[in-house]
């Protein structure tokens, strides 16, 4: 028998297939059952328009059988079947496409779905096999003809027997070598598990034999093992029946089972599009947050289908970064995909895809927020701090898609609250929405720079994660509103009487204020009296774009590029200490050098920074204590 060759350079592109296109061996079978779909559709079709008779759509099925003695895998179906001519264009040369042409066909007539589009999954077979034969018999044809190929080296086609229309593809199942274990393709385990994870959904029963235990006839608490056919596959995905008829049970065991967690989501989110991009999505929000979520080990993706194939199992193109906690699916009719499935040829449909799904997301997150707060509230706990991360991350691009989601907790309130209820209740001599930075929201309360801003009856919003500050400088303001720190410099609420009082006793106390900038040696930009502090002896402010917050957070980042803000040491005039100040100035100008350094520190501790030399600290306070 003559081998005929491949054409469209076959030897390099079938090579280029084996070793390079495919990223799993395992993604054959994906390929081969889809192409079986397609030609069940085929046939289905011709059924309706053209009337043939003896078809119907409860008949079909693929079949998948394994022989281990002879290492050969057998995918059936009984679907339009392969002419001579069709074997040897459609096999014969890559990159040629029955499905494909068949849809052009029909594209204009109706809406028929077929998966297959670039005629080259069938050759992810050579992956695993040393030898594929294809034995089809068309539809309505009394001819029956057999193709076989051991790869590059090219094919031969010879007539055959076959009872009934369809295809056969025989797989012979090469030998294990080191790195590859190819007796996992005979395992009828396996197999029935790949069949579950791409091809789960496919509309038409994929059977094969299943082993199971059964009592022994006429034996008591005896049991032997038998083999029967079963439908493995699902068929019908959860995502494409009418809401109505699915039960919030459905959704938690499906999530729990698909997305392998041990509680029920939070929130479910099914919807569907129709138009530029047609999709069914199926996605949830997590009751809890991943044990690796913040970690770099997470990775954020939907699961993307084509027409019920899994093609992507962790798609990172359909979510942004800071919705990255969904979990769930996609599944499109519209993918333009490439010869190996694994990738999109184009992204256009892609993107309106996402661009929706983001939407969708944050419709839903408001509905939670505004319908069921606790829910909302439980939810931000775990994810609020991607949130606030996706409105600083990429120079603020998101920042007015994810305002409307952000929390704070309220110094008046006592609990979280948004952006739009604080500005809501602002009063109207208030022109800033205030904010404090610290640890914990104890740490904040205790902080002397709130006092004053508390005293004007201000509400103040606490930020304890380190991108809080961040965050906000990003967004600016909202609404109207600018956002101010407690520690900024001018807080905007001084008359111009108290202004000109500023500058009075600044010029007053300017020996002092120099002799004390000059002992703390280059470790703060100024000291100045304090209109901000009531009780309190001291605290630090800063002046210019980094705040005391943003230096710690900075710095704590392990790189050897350290960041240093402009601080300001402010003296609460009102305070005893003020008076000693003034007088050590006066008489003993070494004690205060010590009393400067000594309020510096203490001024340290209370914002919870770093003292450059503690042993020093603790001298300087014994001293003190001693009366030296």
């Amino acid at each position: 028998m003559k081998t005929k060759q491949f054409k469209a350079e076959s030897k390099r592109l079938l090579d280029l297939m084996i070793n390079s296109i495919y990223t799993h061996k395992e993604i054959f079978l994906r390929e081969l059952i889809s192409n079986a779909s397609d030609a069940i559709d085929k046939l289905y079709y011709k059924s309706l328009t053209d009337g043939l008779t003896g078809v119907g759509r409860d008949g079909f099925s693929i079949c998948i059988d394994v022989d281990k003695d002879t290492r050969t895998l057998t995918i059936t179906d009984n679907g339009c079947g392969m002419t001579k001519d069709e074997l040897e264009n459609n096999l014969g040369t890559i990159a040629k496409s029955g499905s494909f042409n068949f849809k052009k066909e029909i594209e204009a007539k109706e809406d028929i779905d077929i998966i297959g589009q670039f005629g080259v999954g069938f050759y992810s077979a050579f992956m695993v096999s040393e030898c594929v034969t294809v034995i089809s018999k068309s539809f309505g044809s009394t001819e029956a003809w057999k193709w076989e190929s051991r790869g590059a080296s090219g094919f031969t086609i010879e007539p055959c027997e076959k009872d009934n229309h369809g295809t056969q593809v025989i797989m012979k199942i090469k030998e294990n070598v080191d790195d590859e274990d190819y007796d996992q393709f005979l395992d009828n385990y396996r197999l029935r598990s790949i069949v579950k994870k791409y091809s789960d959904y496919i509309r038409y029963p994929i059977i094969m034999d299943v082993e199971k235990s059964v009592p022994k006839k006429d034996k008591k608490d005896e049991y032997e093992t038998i083999t029967e056919p079963q439908t493995i596959n699902s068929m019908v995905p959860l995502w494409r029946r009418n809401k109505s008829e699915i039960t919030e049970e459905d959704y938690n065991n499906f999530y729990k089972e698909k997305f392998f967690d041990f509680e029920n989501p939070a929130k479910v989110i099914h919807s569907s599009a129709e138009g530029v991009a047609t999709y069914n999505a199926l996605m949830f929000i997590p009751s809890r947050t991943p044990f690796n979520y913040y970690t770099r080990e997470y990775e954020k993706g939907l699961q993307l289908y084509a027409s019920g194939v899994l093609i992507m199992e962790k798609c990172a193109d359909l979510l942004p970064d800071h919705f990255s906690f969904v979990k769930g699916l996609v599944d499109s009719q519209d993918l333009s995909l490439n010869i190996s499935r694994e990738m999109l040829q184009h992204d256009r449909q892609l993107k309106t895809i996402a661009s929706r799904l983001e939407k969708k997301i944050k419709s839903e997150l408001l509905s939670m927020l505004n319908n069921d707060r606790e829910k909302y509230e439980a939810f931000y706990k775990n994810f609020g701090l991607q949130l606030k991360f996706g409105v600083y991350n990429n120079f603020g691009q998101h920042k007015d898609m994810l305002e409307d989601l952000l929390m704070f907790y309220s110094s008046t309130e006592k609990k979280l609250v948004t952006l739009s209820e604080y500005v809501g209740r602002m009063n109207e001599e208030q022109k800033y929405i205030y904010y404090a930075c610290g640890d914990n929201i104890e740490k904040i309360d205790r902080l002397p720079q709130t006092e004053v801003v508390r005293d004007k009856g201000f509400e103040i919003l606490y930020c304890t994660d380190d991108i809080d500050e961040f965050a906000l400088r990003v967004l600016q303001k909202s609404g109207d509103k600018e956002f101010k720190s407690v520690s900024a410099g001018d807080l905007g609420f001084e008359t111009t009487e108290e202004k000109e009082q500023q500058e009075k006793d600044k010029s007053q106390n300017k020996d002092l204020f120099e002799a004390m900038t000059k002992a703390l040696d280059g470790k703060v930009k100024d000291v100045r009296l304090s209109k901000r502090l009531k009780t309190h002896p001291v605290c630090l402010t800063s002046d210019g774009e980094l705040s005391l917050e943003m230096e710690k957070v900075l710095n704590a980042m392990p790189t050897d590029n350290k960041v240093k803000a402009e601080r300001i040491l402010e003296i609460n005039e009102n305070h005893p200490i003020f008076a000693a100040l003034i007088s050590l100035n006066k008489d003993n100008s070494d004690k205060l050098k010590d009393y400067a350094q000594l309020l510096y520190t203490q001024a340290l501790l209370i914002e919870g920074m770093p003292i450059e030399d503690p042993v020093d600290f603790s001298n300087k306070i014994c001293d003190l204590m001693a009366g030296l």
